[in-house]
C-alpha cells in the first residue's frame, strides 16, 4: 500500500466518457446523466481509506441522489492480485454498505486512466455540464486520526454545484491507497512516492 495524493486534475476540465457495468449487470455510461451534475469516486472494497468513510459515503450518496446528484462509484484494481476488490465482492460490498449509487468495474483501467484517478478514494465532481469543479477529499479525517468523518469538503462542493455556483478553487486533494494497477501498465502519472 502506497500512501497516496489526488493528482489534482485541472478544474474545468471535461469528464471523459465511461460505459461500465455496474453491479447488478446493467452497463453504466456518463451519457446516461446528461444535464445533471456528476460525481465519478475511485474506490474499492478493501482500502482501509476507504472502510474508514464507508458509512458515511453510504449516507451522503443516498441524501444528495434525493438532491439532484448523479453519483457513481468505480473500482479499477487488479483483481488478479486483490480478489477482495472482485464484481462478486463489489456486488457484496455495495449491498453490505448500502451503496444506493452505481458501483462499476473498470477492469481495463482506461478510465482511471482518463479520469488521471490516483488513489481510493478519489473523488471528481463536474457540474451540469461535466466540467470539473471539485477534486478534493471528502474530508479532514483519516484512519487514526481521531478526526470524525463529516463529509464536510464533499458537501459544501457539492452543494455550491446544485446551487450552480462555483466552488472555491482551494481545493486539499485526497488521501488513500494507491490504485492496484496491473503490472507494466501503470500510467505514467504513477509515482509510487508516498504522499507527504
Amino acid at each position: 500500500m502506497v500512501k497516496t495524493a489526488s493528482t489534482m486534475l485541472p478544474l474545468g476540465s471535461d469528464a471523459p466518457d465511461f460505459a461500465l457495468p455496474n453491479v447488478d449487470g446493467a452497463t453504466v455510461s456518463k451519457s446516461d446523466f446528461a444535464g445533471k451534475p456528476l460525481l465519478v469516486i475511485f474506490m474499492c472494497n478493501h482500502c482501509p481509506f476507504v472502510i474508514h468513510i464507508r458509512e458515511a459515503l453510504a449516507k451522503f450518496g443516498t441524501e444528495y441522489q434525493e438532491k439532484g446528484l448523479a453519483i457513481v462509484g468505480v473500482s479499477s484494481n487488479d483483481v488478479e492480485n486483490y480478489p477482495q476488490d472482485s464484481p462478486e465482492k463489489m456486488k457484496e460490498e455495495a449491498a453490505s454498505a448500502g451503496y444506493t449509487f452505481p458501483y462499476l468495474y473498470d477492469e481495463s483501467q482506461d478510465v482511471a486512466k482518463a479520469y488521471h484517478a490516483a488513489c481510493t478514494p478519489d473523488f471528481f465532481l463536474f457540474d451540469k455540464d461535466h466540467k470539473l469543479a471539485y477534486r478534493g477529499q471528502f474530508d479532514d479525517s483519516r484512519p487514526q486520526s481521531g478526526i470524525p468523518v463529516t463529509g464536510a469538503d464533499l458537501r459544501a462542493a457539492a452543494d455550491k454545484v446544485l446551487a450552480g455556483e462555483a466552488v472555491p478553487e482551494d481545493q486539499k486533494p485526497s488521501i488513500g491507497c494507491n490504485i492496484k494497477w496491473k503490472a507494466g501498465s501503470e500510467p505514467a502519472y504513477f509515482t509510487g512516492q508516498p504522499a507527504v
